[in-house]
């Protein structure tokens, strides 16, 4: 996983309050049931009963990060991460990652500066599987360790950091900070990841010390929360977890906050960048101290808003780039506050600075109204509740509080503290981290315009990889098991039964119609006082003139720019207010109305929704800002490989004349011709007759169709008919596409051929005959490629659900000199897919798929796409068990024919973006024939 990623859930929860807005009923303090206990080992457990659906997560949390490895060794805690899923002395080997989705479950971990998280969820009947599983890998993994593992998971982590840092626009910008903020031997002076020539120079001694150092059971906390018996599990857990040895005492690190002498300013000229991009870093203070909490407003009130002066001074008054960010980021030892902004083309980043201190003077002179803070305060309450919508996010939200808060429950302690937040302190706060302080800025631009770097700012170095043939250590494998004489325990350690299968159970699903016709369709969920909805609005980009490509989107983006009685700040208060959110957006096939609320401000929510979609403001000064933001969001796509290659495989799939081969968000060539005029009459389009409708959420029926009433007497329209278009273009078709992206550290690939309409009666049965070629981490494709080969971070496949035909793809990134085996390795999958294709294969698919249904809808979010099934797909109420008894009914005959119908390697489209120096005379070995484009598709001779 992403190194980062599982902690940007925990920063977002962290970020919330129960106070309300002055006109609504103050709410009291939040908290979440929990019952802790310690083991004899030391190791913390907490456990949380929550049987709204029949399944269970379970995470478990070291306090080991980054912040504890030492320079010439960084990276390490990231990477063991990734090797304490390999194998284990009771799981067979690769099990975490084939097994689990098998269950029907999904797992994952993440590792950040200060600690590593292990997290499961999977229906309940599969609980003391997980339990047999995780205690295994946290206890008895080191054992097994061998040299071949560790050298194939060094090629996984590398090709992380190459998709993630080497080959992404401003990927090296947290590099730079990290160097240049805190000082040398700081443990937050070097990135997550870690560096390329340290992953490499790892050994099997270093693994052994580390895992004996810090992966103790005294240094973990293990939650579990979901459909569990607290005495049963209790007893579960000293079995399973109960004999993991202590571990050294690990000494708690103190906060280190830093402080500087100086402002540094420095430049990085971007091989992949198109955008300049400047970033203002000031040090802040460690997590859980109080002024965290009021930084993290802070942050808000500087550029959350339009009314917010960054963002009126950057985006509004000057032009400078699309939007403004600006927030706090607090860890466990220091915390950075961060002013970032990405400009249009072309800006000085002189002119980014100037305005960023400009807007900063009018805070200090002007501050803030109270009805920002309390927006702030709304919009937190509907922002909590969603931080603990599944058990998952309820076992992150009770492992992180425990583990480095001391204190599972310390949610109630933060909401309290949020409440309290004054306008002194904001003030205050600012004063003493921002006000003429030291700070690092960073000018990231564009290889060939160095001249946007902020004058006088020095050249910042960061180590880079150079792209060679394959290495003798880069070609790795799965290797012999190890040897070794397995731990005593006083429990049978062997693989335990499943439990009771549990039953999926189709939520109920209401539907109406409406006066103007427009469908609605709802699921009650009472759960938590929230509503999630949606307004689909057939069209959207299918409606959009060829050479007025974006006009859908421009359209939709222009709704959400006030009313004819509110400005954009206006409109965006009243809703942050309510706690609310609301956004309208133009895709492909529709354009969608999204939001969310608290129920009790369900109907002031839909007031706004009703202004937005009926009182359209029409403003030009907002048209032509976002056609700005639309051409610095077109020309930042230029720089990022996996665009590139998306964009030009939908032209190879659709042919360039078809609606399809164009995004949604048209091009900066047809971008030109939209006008404000345009966009008016293309808003005709938006009738709700053929729109829908779709609420889930902790309100009845009753309450949405009176709720809807006035929509429906105000807005009316004729159906609009949809054009439909086919595909003519076959010529690409068994053809080799090489696009050059110079110096890329890894080749993007694009495969796949036109398939079907998500209408089409096979649609569900390519998606079961696909799982096993390439259905998540237990696919063939992430087995051999990732798993096996260590040449990528992840490769998949699927079918886009759509109501033309879609393609079906295969998508994955690889180390740059791995590009041809990898293709070569497909290929062979795909030929030999349905050849080899087993009962075995079918069994297993039968049973994933249908558990995985058991844990599949719990989220909001997840019902309202229920909802969208039905809704546009014309599927019946109990389409999901509808589908379970199709998939038990195909037999190996039928899955088959599936493969072989839609899944054909001799008329599938390859597409390569990647180092054309090293890696083109490479490809051409498949034996395909070889177009090389340019970015935009075009053939180069």
């Amino acid at each position: 996983m992403k190194y980062s990623s599982i902690i940007s859930f925990l920063i977002i929860t962290l970020f919330i309050s129960v106070t309300q807005a002055q006109d609504q009923a103050a709410a009291t303090d939040f908290s979440i049931d929990y019952e802790k206990f310690t083991l004899d080992n030391g190791l913390e457990v907490i456990l949380h009963v929550d049987k709204s659906e029949p399944i269970v997560a379970v995470a478990t949390m070291m306090h080991v990060g980054s912040n504890r490895e030492k320079p010439g060794k960084t990276g390490f805690a990231h990477f063991f991460e990734h090797m304490s899923f390999n194998d284990s002395e009771n799981v067979p080997v690769g099990a975490n990652r084939k097994l689990i989705p098998e269950w029907g479950g999904s797992r994952n971990g993440g590792t950040w500066s200060d600690g590593t998280v292990y997290y499961e969820v999977v229906p309940k009947d599969a609980f003391e599987k997980i339990l047999w599983i995780d205690s295994d890998r946290f206890g008895y993994m080191i054992n097994t360790v061998t040299k071949a593992a560790l050298e194939r998971e060094k090629q996984v982590v590398k090709n992380e950091k190459r998709q993630r840092v080497d080959n992404a626009p401003y990927g090296y910008t947290d590099e730079i900070i990290r160097k240049n903020l805190y000082p040398e031997g700081h443990p937050y002076s070097w990135t997550v990841i870690g560096s390329l020539p340290d992953l490499q120079a790892a050994t099997l001694e270093d693994v052994k010390e580390f895992y004996n150092k810090y992966y103790g059971a005294a240094n973990a906390s293990l939650v579990i929360a979901g459909d569990i018996d607290i005495s049963e599990t209790k007893k579960l857990v000293e079995k399973w977890f109960g004999e993991i040895p202590s571990g050294p005492e690990v000494e708690p690190l103190k906060p280190m906050p830093v402080s500087l002498s100086k402002t540094k300013s420095l430049y990085f000229k971007d091989n992949f960048a198109k955008l300049p991009e400047l970033r203002m870093v000031f040090p802040t203070v460690e997590a859980y101290n109080e002024d965290e909490y009021t930084l993290n407003v802070l942050g808000q009130l500087l550029s959350g808003s339009r009314k917010s002066p960054l963002y009126k001074i950057i985006v509004e008054e000057e032009k400078l780039a699309p939007n403004v960010g600006s927030y706090n980021n607090s860890s466990e030892l220091a915390g950075e506050f961060v002013i970032r902004v990405r400009a249009n083309e072309g800006v000085d980043l002189d002119e980014v600075k100037n305005a960023i201190d400009k807007g900063l003077a009018d805070f200090e002179k002007n501050g803030f109204t109270d009805a920002e803070l309390n927006r702030i305060k709304a919009e937190l309450e509907t922002q909590l509740y969603y931080g603990v919508a599944t058990v998952l996010n309820k076992a992150f939200q009770l492992v992180q509080d425990n583990e480095f808060g001391n204190d599972p429950g310390y949610i109630t302690k933060r909401t309290k503290l949020y409440k309290q937040i004054s306008r002194e302190d904001v003030m205050r706060v600012y004063n003493t981290y921002l006000k003429d302080k030291n700070y690092v800025m960073t000018s990231v631009i564009p290889k060939e315009n160095p001249e946007l770097a902020v004058e006088n700012a020095q050249e910042a170095s960061v180590w880079e990889e150079e792209v060679t043939a394959m290495n003798a250590n880069e070609e790795v494998s799965q290797g012999e098991e190890a040897q070794y004489e397995k731990t005593p325990s006083k429990y049978d350690r062997s693989e335990p039964p499943f439990g009771e299968a549990p039953l999926f159970e189709m939520p109920d699903v209401w539907q109406a119609k409406l006066d103007n016709g427009m469908n609605v369709l709802g699921i009650e969920n009472t759960e938590l006082p929230l509503i999630t909805f949606n307004i689909t609005i057939p069209g959207g980009h299918r409606l959009d003139p060829k050479n007025k490509a974006g006009l859908a989107v421009l359209t939709a983006d222009l709704l959400n720019e006030g009313t004819q009685t509110k400005t954009p700040a206006e409109l965006e208060e009243a809703i942050g207010l309510l706690g609310s959110s609301i956004t309208i957006r133009g895709g492909l096939e529709e354009i969608t109305v999204t939001g969310s609320c608290l129920a009790r401000n369900f109907d002031k929510t839909i007031q706004l929704v009703e202004e937005m979609l009926l009182q359209p403001r029409w403003d030009e000064k907002e048209f032509n800002r976002l056609k700005q933001e639309l051409r610095t969001s077109l020309k930042g796509q230029e720089a990022n490989p996996r665009s590139i290659g998306a964009l030009n495989f939908n032209r190879l799939i659709y042919g360039q004349d078809h609606t399809y081969a164009i995004p949604s968000e048209g091009t900066l060539e047809t971008e030109k011709n939209i006008s404000l005029a345009d966009v008016k009459a293309f808003y005709k389009n938006l009738s709700p007759n053929g729109a829908s409708f779709k609420v889930v959420g902790d309100i009845q029926k009753q309450e949405v169709t009176k709720t809807l009433a006035s929509l429906s007497n105000k807005w009316k329209g004729e159906k609009i008919k949809l054009p439909s278009e086919k595909i003519t273009n076959m010529s690409s078709q068994g053809n080799l596409y090489f696009i050059d992206v110079p110096n890329s550290k890894q080749s993007v690939i694009y495969i796949g051929l036109p398939a079907l309409s998500a209408n089409n009666e096979d649609f569900p049965k390519l998606d079961f005959a696909n799982e096993i070629l390439g259905g998540g981490s237990s696919g063939r494709l992430f087995q051999t490629l990732r798993i096996e080969k260590g040449y990528t971070y992840g490769a998949y496949s699927f079918v886009p659900a759509r109501d033309e035909i879609a393609p079906f793809t295969i998508n994955t990134s690889v180390r740059a000199n791995a590009t041809l085996p990898s293709l070569e390795i497909i290929e062979n999958m795909v030929k030999e897919y349905a050849p080899g294709f087993t009962k075995e294969d079918v069994e297993l698919t039968q049973n994933k798929v249908i558990k995985q249904n058991t844990r599949a809808y719990e989220s909001l979010n997840a019902k309202l796409n229920i909802l969208t099934q039905i809704d546009k797909y014309g599927k019946s109420t109990d389409y999901i068990s509808e589908e379970q008894q199709l998939l038990m009914n195909m037999n190996l005959k039928d899955f088959k024919n599936i493969i072989n119908k839609y899944i054909k390697e001799n008329k599938m489209v390859y597409v390569v973006v990647g180092d054309k120096a090293t890696q083109f005379e490479e490809v051409k070995k498949l034996g395909k024939k070889v177009i090389e484009l340019d970015i935009y598709g075009n053939p180069i001779n």
